[in-house]
C-alpha cells in the first residue's frame, strides 16, 4: 500500500485523550480560502500530443491481460451499491462503468487500459479449489476451498466489502464455515475486513485460525497507527479519495479500482510463519510458505499450494511496477532484498501452472509466470544496481530519477509500467535508503520552510506578479511542470493570491491528465481540487476510529499518546500515573519528564500521582473516543485514585492530530 493505507491502523485518531480536556482540531474551511475557476479547463493540445505519442509506443494490441483477467468469471453483485448499518454507500461497483468507453482525452492511454482491466469485479473461478472476488475494494479477497470449509486469504479493507465478497461467494458456490484466514502481509487492505467475516470469539476460541508473517502486528502498528493521521492526509492525495470518480477525476488506483470507505478492524493472528519452507495443512489443504520480511511491506509472505502448483505471490509480484516508497509515506523498502526474494521465488514455485495476487487478475501459464516472475525481479534488481551505480559516480537523487529509464526488454512489459510506482520516484527512494535525504551539497545541509523559500525567490524574482507572468508564458508552452515551481512560490509566499491559485491547479490539471502513474494521476488533480475549493474533510468517523484501535495492545495505544504530548505544555512539569484495565487485565505505568512520555505495560513500581481503574471499552473511549470520563468515575464505572488533576494534565499536555493539515498552500 500501502496503502496503505486507509482502514484499521491508518485510521486518524482525531483526539487522543479528547475526553480529558484535549483541543478541537482545526477545519478544513479556516485553512486556505477556495478560487474560482477562470473555466473548465480541457486536456491542451500538448496533453493530446503526449497521449498520441504514448498510442504510438505502447502494443496495444496486446490483449492477453483482458483474456487473463475476465477468465473464470461467475457473477457479481445485482445490486451494485455496498452499502454500511446506516444504508450508506461504501462502494458503488458501477462507479467505473464509464471505463467501458474505448478512451477519454483526459486520461493516459495507457493508465487508461490499466483501469479497464482493475474495474473487472465479480467471482473469479482461479481453480476447481479457488476461487476469488476482485473488484470489490483496492485488493484482492481469495478464497480456497478445504475439506469442509474455506480459507479465506487477505480481508480487504473494510468490513462492508469483504462479508458482501463472502455474501457472493456463498450465493453463487454454496454455504460453507470459513476454517481460516490469512494474512499475506500488514497492510490494511489485506486485514482490515476480517470482522465483516468471523466473530472475534470464535478466533479467541480457537474455532477459527488467522494466520500471517511473523512481525505482522508490529508493523501494521508501527508504519501506520504512529505515524497515521499525517499518511491518512497524504494518502487522500496519492489515492485520489476527494475525487469524483470518472474521466476527469478518479480512474484508478494503480493496484486496484479505488477504496472503499467502509469500516475497519484488526483481529490479531493467532499463528505467525516466522521461516520460509514453513509447511502447513489446514483442513485438509496443504500450504508451504515463503517469509519475505522487508520487501512490499515490513512483514510479507507468498503461499503455495504444490499439490495443485498454484502460487499466491501476495503483493511481492503485481500488474504494474510498484512503490519503494510510497507517495503517503511509509518506511523505505529494500528493494535489493525485494528482488532476492523473486529469485528465491523463481526457485521455489517455478513450476508452477497458475498464479494469484493480492491485486490485480491471475497469470496462467508455467512460461508465462517464467517469463513474469523473471521480468519484474529484473526490474527491482535494475531499480537497484543502476541507482546505486549512479549514485556512486556521484548523482544525486534528482539527477538519478532524471536519467534513469528501463531496458527496452522490461519497459516494453505491461506489469513493468508505473500505474502505481514510478521508476523516477523510485530511484530516490533507492538514493534515500543508502543516503538518506541530504545530497551532501552543503547548500541543501538546512533548508530553509517553504514558506521562507517561496517569499525570498518570489522577492529577488521581481515580485508576485512578474513570476505569475513568467508562469504564464511557460503554461501557454505546455512546461507545465515549471510553471507549477514557479507558482507554488508564489502560493507559499501569499496563500491569497486566487491568480496564481487557479493557474496552478491548471497545470496540475494538465500534468495530471498527462500522467500515467494512477499516483501522480491523483495527487494531481486532488492538488488541483484543494487549490479550487480548500482542504477537503477528513475521512471516517470517529465511531470507526475507535473501532479500529479497539483490538490493539494497551502499549501499542499508549504510544499513541507519547507521540502527541506537547512539550512546551508540560515543561518544566513531571508525571507518574497508572492505567489498569479490570476486564482484561492489562495495566501500563506512565511517567512524562523532559518532554518525553515513557511507558512500561507493567505494575506500577513506585508511588505515582494518579491511578485509573477502568474495562478496556471505558478507557478506549475515554482516552481516545471523546467520551468524558468523570460521569464514569462519579458512577463508580470508573474508579479514580490520587491527585484527579494529574490525569487532567495528561489531557491538557496533549495536542490530537490535524487531519486537514494544507498541503498545496501553507
Amino acid at each position: 500500500m500501502k496503502t496503505a493505507l486507509l482502514g484499521v491502523v491508518s485510521a486518524i485518531v482525531l483526539g487522543a485523550c479528547a475526553g480529558m480536556g484535549a483541543p478541537p482540531v482545526p477545519t478544513a474551511k479556516a485553512l486556505a480560502p477556495p478560487v474560482a475557476m477562470t473555466g473548465k479547463e480541457t486536456p491542451s493540445s500538448f496533453t493530446r500530443a503526449e497521449h498520441d505519442t504514448v498510442r504510438t509506443e505502447r502494443n496495444f494490441t496486446d490483449t492477453r491481460d483482458f483474456d487473463f483477467a475476465s477468465r473464470g468469471f461467475v457473477a457479481t453483485r445485482k445490486d451494485p451499491l455496498i452499502t454500511n448499518a446506516a444504508g450508506q454507500t461504501v462502494w458503488n461497483l458501477a462507479a467505473f462503468d464509464f471505463l467501458k468507453d474505448a478512451s477519454s482525452e483526459t486520461v493516459n492511454p495507457s493508465l487508461w487500459r490499466q483501469a479497464q482491466l482493475m474495474a473487472k469485479h465479480g467471482l473469479f473461478k482461479v481453480s476447481d479449489r479457488i476461487w476469488q472476488v476482485r473488484g470489490f475494494d483496492l485488493a484482492n479477497i481469495t478464497f480456497v476451498k478445504g475439506d469442509t470449509g474455506w480459507i479465506v486469504i487477505d480481508t480487504l479493507g473494510s468490513t462492508e466489502t469483504a462479508k458482501a465478497a463472502f455474501d457472493l461467494v456463498t450465493e453463487q458456490l454454496g454455504a460453507r464455515p470459513i476454517e481460516a484466514v490469512i494474512y499475506t502481509h500488514s497492510h490494511s487492505d489485506h486485514f482490515a475486513g476480517t470482522a465483516g467475516i468471523v466473530k472475534l470469539e470464535d478466533v479467541k476460541a480457537g474455532k477459527i485460525a488467522v494466520i500471517a508473517p511473523k512481525g505482522f502486528l508490529e508493523a501494521a502498528v508501527g508504519e501506520n497507527v504512529i505515524a497515521g493521521p499525517a499518511m491518512q492526509r497524504r494518502a487522500m492525495f496519492q489515492f485520489g479519495i476527494p475525487l469524483t470518480k470518472g474521466a476527469d477525476g478518479l480512474v484508478n488506483a494503480g493496484i486496484g479500482p479505488g477504496i472503499a470507505a467502509g469500516s475497519a478492524s484488526l483481529i490479531p493472528p493467532t499463528k505467525e510463519i516466522a521461516a520460509t519452507g514453513e509447511t502447513m495443512t489446514i483442513d485438509g489443504v496443504k500450504l508451504v510458505f515463503q517469509f519475505t520480511p522487508g520487501t512490499e511491506a515490513p512483514a510479507e509472505m507468498n503461499i503455495d499450494f504444490p499439490d495443485w502448483k498454484i502460487v499466491d505471490m501476495a503483493e511481492n509480484a503485481n500488474a504494474t511496477q510498484h512503490n519503494i516508497l510510497t507517495p503517503r509515506g511509509a518506511v523505505v523498502r529494500d528493494a535489493k532484498v525485494w528482488a532476492e526474494g523473486l529469485t528465491r521465488a523463481l526457485r521455489m514455485f517455478g513450476d508452477s501452472d497458475t498464479l494469484i495476487t493480492s491485486h490485480g487478475w491471475p497469470r496462467f501459464g508455467n512460461d508465462v509466470i517464467r517469463d513474469y516472475l523473471g521480468k519484474h525481479r529484473d526490474a527491482y534488481a535494475y531499480l537497484h544496481d543502476q541507482t546505486v551505480r549512479l549514485m556512486n559516480l556521484g548523482l544525486n537523487g534528482d539527477e538519478i530519477a532524471a536519467k534513469l529509464k528501463l531496458p527496452p526488454e522490461l519497459d516494453r512489459e505491461w506489469y513493468d509500467r508505473p500505474y502505481y510506482g514510478s521508476l523516477s520516484f523510485n530511484a530516490r527512494a533507492v538514493y534515500q535508503f543508502y543516503m538518506g535525504w541530504y545530497d551532501a551539497n552543503p547548500s541543501n545541509l538546512a533548508p530553509m520552510p517553504p514558506v521562507d523559500t517561496g517569499t525570498r525567490y518570489v522577492e529577488a524574482m521581481g515580485g508576485a506578479a512578474h513570476v505569475y507572468t513568467m508562469a504564464q508564458a511557460s503554461y501557454d508552452k505546455g512546461d507545465y511542470a515549471w510553471a507549477a515551481e514557479l507558482l507554488n512560490h508564489v502560493i507559499m509566499a501569499d496563500n491569497t493570491n486566487a491568480a496564481a491559485k487557479d493557474l496552478l491547479a491548471r497545470c496540475y490539471d494538465q500534468l495530471g491528465w498527462q500522467a500515467e502513474p494512477s499516483t501522480w494521476r491523483n495527487i494531481y488533480l486532488t492538488g488541483a481540487k484543494e487549490l479550487r475549493e480548500g482542504v477537503s474533510p477528513p475521512r471516517g468517523t470517529p465511531q470507526a476510529q475507535l473501532a479500529s484501535l479497539a483490538n490493539l495492545p494497551l502499549g501499542q495505544l499508549i504510544d499513541l499518546l507519547s507521540v502527541r504530548l506537547n512539550p512546551e505544555k508540560s515543561a518544566g512539569q513531571s508525571l507518574k500515573l497508572a492505567f489498569v484495565l479490570s476486564d482484561s487485565g492489562e495495566q501500563t505505568f506512565i511517567s512524562i519528564a523532559n518532554g518525553v512520555l515513557v511507558h512500561e505495560e507493567i505494575a506500577a513500581p513506585m508511588p505515582v500521582d494518579a491511578t485509573l481503574t477502568l474495562t478496556r471499552a471505558d478507557f478506549l473511549g475515554g482516552i481516545f473516543g471523546g467520551q468524558p470520563l468523570p460521569p464514569k468515575i462519579a458512577s463508580g464505572a470508573a474508579k479514580l485514585t490520587g491527585n484527579p488533576q494529574a490525569m487532567l494534565k495528561l489531557g491538557q499536555w496533549m495536542d490530537p492530530p490535524n487531519p486537514v493539515f494544507p498541503i498545496v498552500s501553507r
